[in-house]
């Protein structure tokens, strides 16, 4: 037994040293059960026209919204300004970072929804976002059009969407009628809304059928739901300032041990992170991975190994929690990531088990916190690189205890930024085109978790989470910084 433990012991701090885990422990909420050949015969019919006149109407929808509602500037649009964006081109925008990395990948994935409801395909469904989004930057707006947001609107909306058109298409049911109808339509509209849209267009919101309309029929899913206390900073003169409420979202979608599958996204993981914290920004993290393809190299009854594919969708977003601490503890995100990956199970004896995985990945777009860049509403910087992430449990008695360990690593190059001898005082926002202050950073996220089972599927779970940002400055200074997290958390697993 003690030499099982060092064991456990060595693999996890190897482990720990690089990693992010998945979920511990594995509860099906429903028996898994394939899709009926009705249903994807039914999905199979494509519909251009809706789906086309569905994009066209969400980019007017959303303009009339900000034209009339909002009178924003940007929104004063004419023939004059629709030349203007084709003639002058694309630059480098100066949007907050929650308006760039999240609710612009959120729009791609109406767009992308749009398509995937109307019988395209996951690679097919991704053009109808960059043509989408392509027709707002040129003709939606009075600014120029955006190199950033061409590239995380559609890449970024794809992984948002694959995940949320899943989600939504494991409520639906078109067998109910009444009221259990009528709040799975109204949970799928929330989740999805161009696919709710969708259905309502269609009728299908409420056509009963003798098959339950599932695309992917019941799909092999763990969930769990965290709420507990979280501590950022964990410093005494800003104890007070710096806790709050705390809540988790983590949702495993398929079999990761699994890579025969061949759809993209037949496995996906989600983590997310809710705060009600005074001063902090209420999506605290978001992490989606969705295995694009896949192969198997070993399977036996205590070994398993895969290979695959995967896009990565991340944001980690944190701001100043007192006047006693003016620093952000952290920004940085990838919306637009994709890599290679291997995922990894042991059975290390009759109790004892453990997984993990490795992942790396080509950053196409990301943005870091800047130290000096404060131009509009950009406190950031865009920039390209790579990433690993990596990922371990171990696991006693298949649900009774498990340590768990994360770890991300992430080199960004911000190389497009403006000149030394810069003139502020005088500078055009809307031409600047900069990426942000030329640097480099190296950004490190480490995360060590305990779960303990104290009841049926709830559990106490404790975790300390450390952030360290090394940029490098090509007219500036080098910053390191480096933050604490911990959280105490009650958890349910479904």
């Amino acid at each position: 037994m003690k030499k099982e433990l060092r064991l456990i012991f060595f693999l996890f701090v190897i482990c720990a040293t690089f990693s992010q885990a998945q979920i511990a422990f594995h509860h099906s909420v429903l028996p898994p059960l394939a899709p009926d050949s009705i249903d994807l015969a039914y999905y199979k019919k494509k519909h251009p026209l809706r789906a086309t006149a569905l994009n066209l109407g969400l980019n007017l929808g959303v303009w009339a919204f900000d034209r009339y509602c909002l009178e924003a500037d940007y929104a004063y649009i004419n023939m004059k300004t629709i030349k203007h964006n084709f003639k002058k081109g694309f630059v480098f925008d100066n949007d907050q970072m929650g308006t760039n990395m999240f609710l612009h990948p959120y729009h791609g994935s109406l767009y992308y929804n749009a398509a995937r409801s109307n019988g395209y395909n996951f690679w097919q469904s991704g053009l109808y976002s960059l043509g989408g989004s392509f027709v707002w930057e040129m003709f939606m707006e009075n600014e120029r059009p955006s190199t950033n947001d061409i590239i995380a609107t559609p890449i970024g909306g794809m992984a948002l969407g694959e995940m949320f058109y899943r989600v939504s298409d494991a409520i639906l049911n078109d067998t109910k009628t009444g009221k259990a109808r009528f709040g799975r339509e109204l949970a799928s509209f929330i989740i999805s809304p161009t696919r709710g849209l969708t259905r309502i267009l269609t009728g299908d919101a409420w056509k009963k059928r003798q098959t339950t309309g599932k695309q992917f029929g019941v799909p092999d899913v763990t969930v769990m739901l965290s709420l507990g206390v979280r501590a950022l900073e964990l410093k005494d003169e800003i104890f007070d300032k710096g806790t709050g409420i705390a809540t988790e979202i983590d949702i495993e979608y398929g079999d990761r041990f699994d890579a025969e599958k061949k759809q993209p996204y037949d496995y996906f993981s989600v983590r997310a992170s809710l705060n009600i914290h005074s001063s902090q920004p209420i999506l605290g993290q978001l992490n989606v991975t969705g295995r694009l393809l896949g192969v198997e190299l070993v399977e036996t009854e205590k070994r398993s190994l895969n290979l695959g594919m995967f896009q990565h969708f991340d944001y980690y977003d944190s701001d100043t929690i007192s006047s006693v601490s003016a620093q952000i503890p952290y920004k940085f995100c990838t919306p637009a990531s994709v890599g290679i990956g291997a995922i990894y199970k042991l059975q290390l004896s009759k109790n004892w088990e453990l997984d993990a995985f490795n992942h790396i990945n080509g950053v196409i777009i990301g943005a870091s916190l800047s130290d000096h860049y404060r131009v509009e509403e950009r406190n950031y910087n865009l920039a390209s690189g790579f990433a690993t992430k990596n990922g371990v449990n171990v696991i006693y008695k298949k649900d009774i205890l498990a340590l768990t360990a994360n770890y991300e690593m992430y080199r960004m190059y911000t190389w497009k930024g403006y000149p030394k001898d810069i003139d502020w005082e005088h500078v055009d926002a809307k031409n600047l085109n900069a990426q942000g202050d030329v640097s480099k950073a190296i950004l490190h996220a480490t995360n060590i978790s305990l779960h303990i089972k104290l009841k049926n599927k709830l559990y106490l779970t404790t975790s300390f989470s450390n952030y360290i940002r090394d940029t490098n400055y090509k007219y500036f200074e080098d910053v390191y910084s480096r933050t604490s997290e911990g959280k105490l958390m009650l958890s349910w697993v479904f």
